[in-house]
């Protein structure tokens, strides 16, 4: 029997982001997927600024932007006229602490393509062709059965199998929601001739369905996606896709020159009862299913997996077990709003822009956020902490083995907590092992010392560097 202390089921960006996680902090994982090759169409194709910050924290930021692009506007047609153009984002400002002000687009199986390489560069890897048929699980571990006779002792399962999940429905675990849209829809990747590059094309009906054409950055493939009239039964054959192109466009049949995926779905949003289950945990579209409006499902998929890897690897090296219990606590009350939040874009009752990019995406009510400041500033425990620039006479202490090259004077915050450290910003020596230090925070995370947990929230704040400190660093086991 192989054992192993981690099982991620599924190699989806959720998986991906979570087998990332846990190599570049060196724990035994081992990840699994039922297909034999990553997922091979669009579906998920916007990364809003905060999930680009998680991926330049995880060494993909230059590939992702060297593959994606700006979400380009939509222009509506008509009777085969061009009739309006119009922004598909509310337009807002960034502030210097948002080194990624913008939503890129790019296709989900290129971002799964650069997640799986980075993997791969960590010595990880994925075990295709392997589907899970059950599982039992003890005080100790979890035993795990494959439908090739197969089995596997591990500490620790992550159920990030989509929004079928097996490994969540072995834990017996529901799913609570509604449905967003009563009619059908349909999405497909495919090339086609007679249309430009720089729009997203809209092409509504009269009785309110809709076919959407997208360019994706990167390729010379559009995304479609198409609102159907309700009662009807979609084709997504490559026929019936070229059927649709030419009943909504102006367009013909044969100006689809290839259809590569295509799939049917009805928008739903649902949630799951529980997000763990002894020591099985439940990521990605495995605990939460959303309306592909706005952008989210991806996004919340990933920083499930970037919120689990650190509080893994910290328990499987001493930490109390208790460390475990945040990850429901603080995801599942996050992926209840972002759920209400994308069907309200799919409404159209919430528009795409300030809040859809996940920057403000937060902690504060989390048992794991320590506030002890009388008279707390701009940025309280629990708050994503912001970038800012450091001073060229800023010195930086700590631990270069556990978290890289320990010289970013001149640079930007970001460079500092790059990597799987902790950071605590209002110090001149680290308190522990493993954790960097900056003598003084910047000036727009007002006053006090600041505490960073490994994936850049501010956990403990306090005046000062106080027993309270040291008692939350035992709490989360840095020793």
């Amino acid at each position: 029997m192989e054992t192993t202390d981690v099982l991620i089921v599924g190699a989806g960006p959720t998986g991906l982001a979570l087998g990332i996680d846990l190599a570049r902090r060196g724990v035994a994982a081992q990840l699994v997927e039922r297909a034999d090759a990553l997922f091979p169409g669009s579906r998920g194709k916007g990364i809003q600024p905060r999930t680009q910050e998680v991926f330049d924290d995880l060494g993909v930021i230059d590939a992702v932007l060297a593959s994606s692009g700006p979400y380009p506007d939509r222009m509506v047609w008509r009777d085969g006229e061009r009739v309006g153009e119009e922004s598909m984002f509310e337009r807002f400002e960034p502030d210097a602490g948002t080194p990624y002000p913008a939503p890129r687009m790019i296709p989900q199986w290129r971002t799964q393509e650069i997640l799986y390489a980075r993997l791969t560069e960590l010595g990880g890897k994925v075990a295709f062709g392997r589907e899970v048929t059950g599982l039992t699980q003890d005080a100790d571990g979890v035993h795990v059965a494959f439908a090739d006779g197969t089995t596997v002792r591990a500490r620790y399962v992550v159920g990030a199998d989509g929004g079928r999940s097996g490994i969540r429905r072995a834990l017996g675990v529901g799913m609570t929601g509604e449905t967003v849209d009563p009619a059908p829809f349909v999405v497909a990747d495919l090339r086609l001739r007679g249309l430009d590059r720089v729009h997203w094309h809209a092409f509504p009906a009269a009785d309110g369905s809709i076919l959407g054409l997208c360019p994706l950055a990167g390729t010379e493939e559009f995304q479609l996606a198409a609102r159907l009239p309700e009662g009807s039964e979609p084709d997504v054959s490559p026929d019936g896709v070229r059927e649709l192109v030419a009943r909504y466009t102006h367009l013909a049949a044969e100006d689809v020159t290839e259809v590569r995926w295509s799939s049917e779905f009805r928008p739903r949003a649902a949630l799951a009862d529980r997000f763990r289950v002894g020591r099985v945990f439940l990521a990605g579209d495995a605990a939460h299913v959303h309306s592909p409006a706005g952008g989210q499902g991806l996004n919340t998929s990933v920083q499930d997996a970037y919120n689990l890897g650190w509080k893994l690897a910290a328990v499987l090296n001493g930490a109390p077990e208790t460390l475990l219990e945040t990850y429901e606590e603080e995801r599942r009350a996050n992926a209840a709003a972002v759920l209400e939040l994308s069907t309200g874009v799919h409404r159209g009752e919430v528009q795409r822009g300030r809040a859809t990019v996940q920057l403000g995406v937060g902690y504060r009510d989390s048992s794991l956020s320590a506030e002890t400041r009388t008279d707390p500033g701009p940025v309280r425990a629990g708050d994503r902490a912001p970038d800012a620039g450091v001073s060229g006479d800023a010195g930086v202490s700590g631990d270069a083995e556990v978290s890289g090259d320990a010289e970013v004077s001149g640079g930007r915050l970001f460079d500092l907590f790059r990597g799987p450290h902790w950071t605590l910003l209002g110090a001149t020596a680290p308190p522990r092992a493993g954790v960097r230090t900056l003598p003084s925070a910047p000036e727009s995370y007002g006053p006090g010392v600041f505490l960073i947990r490994p994936d850049g929230y501010v956990g403990w704040a306090g005046e000062t560097a106080t027993e309270d400190l040291a008692a939350y660093l035992d709490g989360v086991g840095i020793r």
